[in-house]
């Protein structure tokens, strides 16, 4: 992928952004500081308590810094990443997806499920079918301890989990009555609900939430979950209604309920500029965007339409285009770019629809913000980390 850019530049000796081959992905290193002090104040103001989401940058050096903010636990979405980060010596994983994988089980067996294992696990189940593959392969191998299970409550039309209330009681009971595994509690996932806001809407992310607080109440007055029940939600755009709904106030009995929040480290200029709790609009406690993407000019061939040497290749695309920020360097000439925007991407160019009459030299360099950092950290395997004096004062390296 575009990481061989930013690899071939010598990102970390370089002294300042200028240096470094064009384009290139950076990463503001006082934006991560603050995002990371932001999130982890907030969660403790709300009673809460985070595992952020390692798919969003896999990410060692971050996640030492989000450890040293007082994460409890790290949130997986692959056994691979779950690997990862038990290999970086992670205390707590949350493998927010069910085990289905027969290889995937025996290692989590021998390795998280042992009685020397210095990392917790816990994953979800979501079927009996499910279930009855975990027992049968967790009965095969015999391991130390018994897996923890939270039970999945899903959605119509969404991704895994459990759609109906009924049948996720029954399996609840199944889970607490077997012997090789133990029901730890109840997770759910409303990041690709509406808000639920309007009547007259289909039921929405509080709706679901309602259904996890009733069950979490079900399988606790009837004993079975063993010890406190963890209750997890929350993506980085809905984490208050989570707070809200599955805080502290809502219990009347103790639980730990855990956000899995993950693209706020670097928050962006798109999709979560827009559904952050944290957004600009918010008040003084605000996420900031981390990513900024450099790229040249390469012509304007035609009135109005400016050709820059990016694409997507260098930048994600899922949720919309990168926006113009500004050009480098601000020299007294540069171009206004307020009303510049990306209207299109090929693999390395983009498409810049410009004001009639704009002049720009070939070889000027754009300052762009993107969306959905997800798809950033794939891109790259190695990001220049610079400073409020544009600076190159490290480099985060992200694994698949």
């Amino acid at each position: 992928m575009s990481g061989r850019h930013a690899a071939g530049s010598g990102a970390t000796a370089a002294a300042a952004a200028t240096d470094l081959e064009l384009p290139a992905m950076l990463l503001r290193d006082d934006a991560i500081e603050h995002n990371v002090r932001v999130m982890a104040d907030w969660c403790r103001a709300a009673g809460v308590q985070l595992a952020p989401h390692a798919k969003t940058h896999m990410s060692r050096d971050l996640v030492r810094r989000q450890t040293a903010a007082g994460a409890w636990g790290f949130t997986a979405a692959t056994p691979a990443q779950v690997r990862t980060l038990a290999g970086w010596g992670v205390g707590r994983v949350l493998h927010a997806n069910v085990l289905v994988d027969r290889g995937s089980i025996a290692w989590v067996a021998e390795h998280l499920l042992a009685a020397g294992s210095a990392t917790e696990y816990l994953c979800y189940v979501d079927s009996d079918a499910g279930l009855d593959l975990l027992l049968a392969e967790l009965d095969r191998l015999r391991p130390d301890r018994p897996l923890p299970l939270l039970l999945e409550l899903g959605f119509r039309g969404g991704r895994t989990g459990v759609r109906d209330d009924v049948a996720a009681l029954a399996l609840a009971g199944r889970v607490a009555g077997a012997e090789r595994v133990r029901l730890a509690g109840v997770s759910a996932f409303e990041g690709l609900m509406p808000v639920g806001d309007d009547p007259g809407a289909p039921p929405g992310a509080a709706d679901l939430l309602a259904r996890v607080r009733a069950l979490v109440t079900a399988i606790t007055e009837g004993g079975l979950v063993a010890g406190v029940p963890v209750v997890t939600a929350g993506g980085s755009s809905y984490f208050d209604l989570v707070a809200r709904e599955l805080g502290p106030a809502m219990w009347d009995q103790p639980v730990t309920t855990v956000l899995r929040s993950g693209c706020y480290v670097t928050h962006d200029h798109g999709v979560y500029r827009r559904t952050s709790p944290l957004r600009a609009d918010r008040g003084s406690a605000t996420l900031r965007p981390a990513f900024e993407l450099r790229a040249s000019v390469l012509s304007a061939p035609e009135d109005g339409l400016v050709i820059a040497g990016f694409g997507r290749r260098e930048a994600p695309t899922d949720d919309r285009l990168p926006v113009v920020l500004g050009v480098a360097g601000g020299a007294a000439d540069a171009p206004d770019v307020a009303e510049w925007q990306v209207t299109g991407v090929n693999d390395h160019h983009a498409f810049l629809r410009v004001p009639p009459g704009t002049r720009v030299a070939p070889g000027t360099v754009l300052r762009l913000g993107i969306s959905h950092p997800c798809g950033a950290f794939d891109r790259w395997r190695h990001l220049p980390l610079v400073d409020a004096e544009d600076r190159v004062v490290g480099e985060i390296t992200p694994r698949l």
